[in-house]
């Protein structure tokens, strides 16, 4: 296949923490594919890393990079459930959009309940574009993939090291290039100084900080990617249709505090071009983390303002506090009852990667698929919601 040259000159002058000794690294390196031709980088700048300090040293960065596109073998290994199942299902069609040779392994059985879920029940749109989707378990991941070879594996699924090391060590052993991991930026403690950036402490004890230190020391080539809430077509996992089921029916939207803690909610398609630039400029994307995120933050008042706006219907939002009520904010609302918010800083500064998230035009799309799939008819029940609005009087719809 036809290598497409691209360069680029780079100047830069940002705040970088990084684990390692404040210092610029210089790398050249060419890697060539079974599946494709040459490609080469000469780069000079610091490595993005996990750390416990806040601090922050300046440092410049010259770079200087010729990347040829090659053709790559990926295997994703896509968990069975919750919100990260649709990122595995859209980094597969851009891979194959591109180009490259997609598998898709899904956790468990083909035939189980979780299947008849989205994104599981839209595969078929893999396969149409080339792509392989088989299932299994990760303990048995050799014999599930046997006689396939990759350059570069995605960990979708594991959230310990319990989970992923099966993966990781097989990966290993089958002399695979590159290793990607899903993480969390739920791994970062609280700060008084959001947003979270790449560096800032972490939970020592998370099961996704064991899964990024283990990575670091058996490959060469690894990246961690930690994202927060997303949206997009196909995600099982309610986000902005916990808004739309309040808005639709007339209810007032029961929101915890002030509503003005800051969040940050992606489309995941900016999820997967991110993963797609680490995958195609793999030097660049060595032993970096990156918050996975797009690069607005949103109040939690203002997701319900930006969803009511999409539906073109008016919104009612009432405050609480849910220890004075006896409600589990976990249980009565979809996100994190205070700041929780990660700028995609790396991602932007070394894979030149940008965002394409806009809220505004997204939930209208989002609004649409809603109605269409008839969520706005379906009979529901919002005990906890009665009960919050009961407490602050707050009459209930009937």
């Amino acid at each position: 296949m036809a290598a497409l040259l691209s360069s680029s000159l780079v100047f830069s002058n940002l705040s970088r923490p990084s684990l390692s000794p404040s210092l610029p690294y210089l790398s050249l390196s060419t890697a060539s594919s079974s599946s494709s031709s040459l490609s080469s980088s000469i780069s000079l700048s610091p490595l993005y890393l996990s750390s416990s300090s806040r601090k922050k040293p300046s440092l410049s960065s010259f770079t200087v990079k010729a990347i040829a596109s090659e053709k790559k073998k990926v295997a994703i290994v896509n968990t069975n459930s919750g919100g990260h199942a649709v990122i595995g299902f859209y980094f597969a069609k851009q891979l194959l959009s591109s180009g490259h040779d997609v598998t898709i392994l899904t956790v468990g059985d083909e035939s189980s309940d979780k299947m008849k879920k989205t994104p599981f029940t839209r595969f078929s749109e893999i396969v149409d574009g080339g792509g392989k989707t088989v299932w299994g378990d990760v303990g048995a991941i050799g014999t599930v993939l046997e006689g396939l070879t990759f350059d570069v594996v995605l960990d979708n699924n594991g959230k310990d090291l319990d989970a992923v090391r099966p993966v990781a060590d097989w990966a290993k052993s089958a002399g695979v290039g590159q290793f990607l991991f899903i993480s969390s930026a739920g791994i970062y403690k609280q700060t008084e100084e959001p947003p979270h950036v790449e560096g800032d402490a972490v939970k020592a004890d998370a099961g996704h900080v064991l899964v990024e230190k283990y990575l670091s020391e058996a490959f060469e080539n690894w990246a961690s990617f930690r994202p927060q809430y997303m949206i997009g077509s196909g995600n099982n996992k309610d986000c902005e249709e916990w808004f739309f089921d309040r808005i639709v029916r007339g209810r007032p939207v029961p929101i915890p505090g002030s509503g003005m803690q800051l969040t940050n909610i992606s489309h995941v398609r900016d999820l997967s071009s991110m993963l797609t630039k680490a995958v195609e400029n793999p030097t660049a994307a060595s032993g970096n983390i990156f918050n996975c995120v797009s690069d607005r933050a949103v109040t939690l008042d203002g997701m319900a303002k930006l969803c009511a706006k999409a539906a073109g219907l008016p919104v009612e939002i009432v405050h609480y506090d849910p220890k004075s009520i006896g409600s589990d904010a976990k249980k009565a609302f979809p996100f994190r009852n205070m700041h929780f918010y990660a700028e995609p800083r790396a991602a932007k500064d070394i894979l030149g990667w940008e965002s394409s998230t806009n809220l505004p035009e997204d939930l209208k799309e989002r609004f649409e698929e809603y109605v269409k799939i008839g969520r706005d008819k379906k009979t529901m029940k919002f005990d906890i919601d009665d009960k919050i609005l009961e407490s602050l009087k707050v009459p209930v719809p009937v």
